[in-house]
C-alpha cells in the first residue's frame, strides 16, 4: 500500500513532461548532477540553524543598532494580577458590553476599570519598537545579502537574458553549486518564517502570511523537484528585491528618521511596481506559460507549477493596491502611513475595542492618523 501511494505520489505523467521518466533522471552524464527531490529535506534542519542565527543576530547585531540609534526597549505599565481577568483575555482580549457588565457584578469593580485593566494587559504585550526594528533588520540582512548572491550568480547565466534557456533540454539540465545553495538558502529561510511566525509579534495579516510563506515553500519545493531551477531562480531574485526596501524603510521609520524612511518608501513603492507588476508577469510568468508550451509542451506538473505563480501574482495585485493606498496619503498627508500589509492584531484588536463607544466618522478618524511605525507593522 505504501509503495502504490509513493507511485501515486511521484508518478511520471504527473511531474515530467512526455517520453521522460524518473530513470532518465537518475543516470546523468559523467560530471553532471540533476536535482534530487531528497535534497530539500536538507533545508529542515537548516531552517532550526537559520532560526538560530536570527536569534544571535538580534542580540549581538541588531540589539546594539537599536541602542546606537537610540531605540529603546521601552518598560509597558504591567496590568494588576487578576486570575478571573487574565483567563478571559486569554481566549478574548476585548470583552463585548455584556461580559464587562457581568465581569463588573461578580469583581464588583467598576465598568471602566475592567476596561482599564485591558487596555493596560493589551499594551503589556504589544512588542517594543526595539523588538521591531531587530525582527526588520534580520529581515533586511537576509534579503539583500542572498538578493547579492543571486545577481552575482544569474548575472553569469544565460537565462536571465534570454528566458527560453529556461527551457532548452528540459528537464536534462544540470544543477550547479550556485543554484543549489541559492535554493537551499531560500527554502531554509521560508521554512524558519514559518516556524518564527508563531513567537514573531503577530500581525493583522498573520493568515495572509502564513498562506504565503506556505505557498511559496511548496513553489520552491516543486520548482526543485521538477527541475524547473533557471525559472525558478529568476522568481525568487524578483522578489527579494523589492523586500529590501520595504525593511529598510521600517528600519528608518524605527529609527525616527521620517524623510529617508519615506524616501524609501517611495523607492520601495518603485521597485514592487517594476519587479512585481511588471517584470515578473510579463517576463517571468510570460516565459513559464507561453515559451515553456513552445519548446517543452504542457503537461499535468506545469499546469500546477503556473497555477501556484498565479496565485503570487494575485497577491501582488492586493499588496500593491494596499502600498497605493498608503502612497496616496502619503501625499495628502506629507509621510508615509501605515503599511496596511502589516499591522499588528493587537492594534486591530484595540481599534475594535474603541469602535464600540465611537461613532464611525470618529473611528475612521482614528484609524488614518496612525503612521508607519510603533503601533503598526511584510515579504
Amino acid at each position: 500500500m505504501t509503495s502504490s501511494i509513493s507511485a501515486w505520489i511521484w508518478s511520471e505523467r504527473f511531474w515530467l513532461p512526455e517520453n521522460v521518466s524518473w530513470a532518465d533522471l537518475e543516470h546523468p552524464p559523467p560530471g553532471v548532477e540533476y536535482p534530487r527531490v531528497g535534497q530539500v529535506l536538507y533545508a529542515m534542519p537548516l531552517a532550526f540553524f537559520v532560526f538560530l542565527l536570527r536569534l544571535l543576530f538580534e542580540r549581538l547585531v541588531a540589539k546594539p543598532c537599536a541602542r546606537i540609534l537610540q531605540i529603546q526597549a521601552g518598560v509597558p505599565r504591567r496590568a494588576q494580577p487578576n486570575v478571573v481577568l487574565e483567563r478571559l483575555y486569554q481566549s478574548k482580549m476585548c470583552p463585548d458590553t455584556r461580559q464587562l457588565e457581568g465581569l463588573s457584578k461578580q469583581l464588583d469593580w467598576d465598568v471602566r476599570k475592567i476596561q482599564r485593566w485591558f487596555r493596560i494587559r493589551r499594551n503589556q504585550d504589544r512588542p517594543s519598537t526595539q523588538k521591531k526594528f531587530c525582527e526588520s533588520m534580520w529581515r533586511f540582512t537576509f534579503y539583500l545579502g542572498i538578493f547579492f548572491y543571486a545577481i552575482r550568480h544569474l548575472w553569469v547565466s544565460p537565462w536571465m537574458w534570454d528566458t527560453r534557456h529556461c527551457w532548452y533540454n528540459f528537464p536534462f539540465q544540470p544543477i550547479s553549486p550556485g543554484q543549489y545553495n541559492y535554493y537551499i538558502a531560500e527554502l531554509a529561510f521560508y521554512w524558519s518564517l514559518m516556524f518564527s511566525q508563531f513567537t514573531d509579534i503577530r500581525r493583522k495579516d498573520f493568515t495572509v502570511m502564513l498562506v504565503h510563506h506556505m505557498a511559496t515553500i511548496i513553489l520552491i519545493t516543486f520548482s526543485y523537484a521538477n527541475n524547473m531551477l533557471r525559472a525558478g531562480t529568476l522568481v525568487m531574485c524578483v522578489h527579494d528585491a523589492s523586500d529590501i526596501f520595504l525593511e529598510a524603510a521600517k528600519l528608518a521609520n524605527y529609527a525616527k528618521y521620517q524623510r529617508l524612511c519615506d524616501g524609501l518608501f517611495v523607492v520601495f513603492s518603485i521597485s514592487f511596481f517594476l519587479t512585481r507588476l511588471v517584470i515578473y508577469p510579463f517576463w517571468i510568468v510570460y516565459s513559464v506559460l507561453f515559451e515553456s508550451w513552445e519548446i517543452v509542451g504542457p503537461y499535468q506538473a506545469w499546469w500546477l507549477f503556473n497555477g501556484l505563480l498565479l496565485v503570487l501574482q494575485t497577491l501582488h495585485i492586493i499588496w500593491f493596491y494596499l502600498i497605493t493606498r498608503i502612497a496616496i496619503k502619503a501625499i495628502f498627508k506629507g509621510k508615509v502611513s501605515k503599511d496596511d500589509r502589516s499591522d499588528i492584531e493587537s492594534s486591530s484588536d484595540e481599534e475594535n475595542c474603541s469602535s464600540c463607544s465611537k461613532n464611525p466618522s470618529q473611528t475612521l478618524k482614528s484609524k488614518d492618523s496612525r503612521n508607519l511605525n510603533g503601533e503598526t507593522h511584510d515579504h
